[in-house]
């Protein structure tokens, strides 16, 4: 079962395809991640990554909903229902945090959305060295969170430029 909840968990639904689909502004690299800049969510900063599995995840800030998010996607998860909440479970390092995850596309891949009010939940999955997700079949993905830690303070260095 899951141990530990993460604080204040909020999930939204307000995030659309089309919010999505809108392009990313790079803004530099670090710790083996893109920073980009995301200006359909009131050019919040982000890191993203590609992983072998296919799986590309982003961390990142949302300024139009004054929170922080994850969001993985992976065209090999073809069942993913856009808007509909899935239970999951963040494991980061053997420290287990429940969340609901909303499914979203993009550009026609199937991904998952999790946002969060809790901004040291960030600098939590940063400062481990793996971070795998389970639904309820299972594990759905592994990522090693190496230079995920420089990667964010990259995205918070954006985000100060930005103001």
């Amino acid at each position: 079962m899951f141990k530990t909840s993460i604080a204040s968990l909020a999930v939204t639904a307000a995030l659309s395809t089309t919010a999505f689909a809108q392009q990313l502004e790079p803004w530099g690299t670090a710790g083996g991640w893109d920073i980009m800049i995301d200006p359909s969510l009131g050019n919040g900063c982000l890191i993203q990554a590609e992983y072998q599995d296919g799986s590309v995840i982003r961390i990142g800030f949302d300024r139009n909903e004054s929170m922080g998010y994850l969001t993985a996607f992976n065209e090999e998860w073809g069942e993913i229902e856009e808007g509909a909440d899935y239970g999951i479970l963040f494991d980061l390092d053997g420290e287990e945090y429940e969340a609901v995850a909303t499914g979203i596309y993009l550009n026609g891949v199937p991904g998952a959305d999790i946002y969060f009010d809790n901004p040291d939940f960030l600098f939590d999955i940063a400062a481990k060295y793996t971070m795998r997700i389970y639904n309820e079949n299972g594990l759905v993905t592994a990522i090693d969170l190496g230079g995920t830690m420089v990667g964010l303070e990259a995205a918070m260095e954006c985000q100060d430029e930005l103001g």
